[in-house]
């Protein structure tokens, strides 16, 4: 029986039960520390700044609204990649604000 369900597990469509689908492993998030760690980086990005936000403890959805609402305040890009928040420019004051708005104490980290 394990030897059908390996077969299955490469499966892409089947008239048996139409698609199927593999599911997808949900990340774990890593727990806070109680502070948001804000950084300003510009090693590996062309001598642009980047301020990184890590530390938060949230899931993906809730990292994705945080940083909209992050861009839209800043008036800059930006991204979320992992469990990391990435904006553009140097906006650690407006970004300490808005985290601290929200409950986070903010822990600014480097110069």
């Amino acid at each position: 029986m394990s030897s059908l369900q390996d077969q299955l597990s490469n499966l892409v469509y089947s008239t048996d039960g139409g698609r199927v689908k593999e599911e997808k492993p949900e990340m774990d998030v890593t727990p806070s520390d109680g502070f948001a760690h804000v950084r300003r980086e510009t090693k590996g990005r062309k001598g642009k700044g980047v301020v990184t936000i890590t530390g938060l403890g949230l899931e993906a959805k809730a990292l994705k609204v945080l940083a909209k609402k992050l861009k839209q305040t800043c008036g800059t890009g930006g991204t979320v990649v992992g469990e990391v928040i990435e904006i553009q420019g140097d906006k650690r004051d407006v970004i300490k604000s808005v985290l601290e708005k929200n409950g986070f104490k903010v822990k600014f980290i480097g110069g």
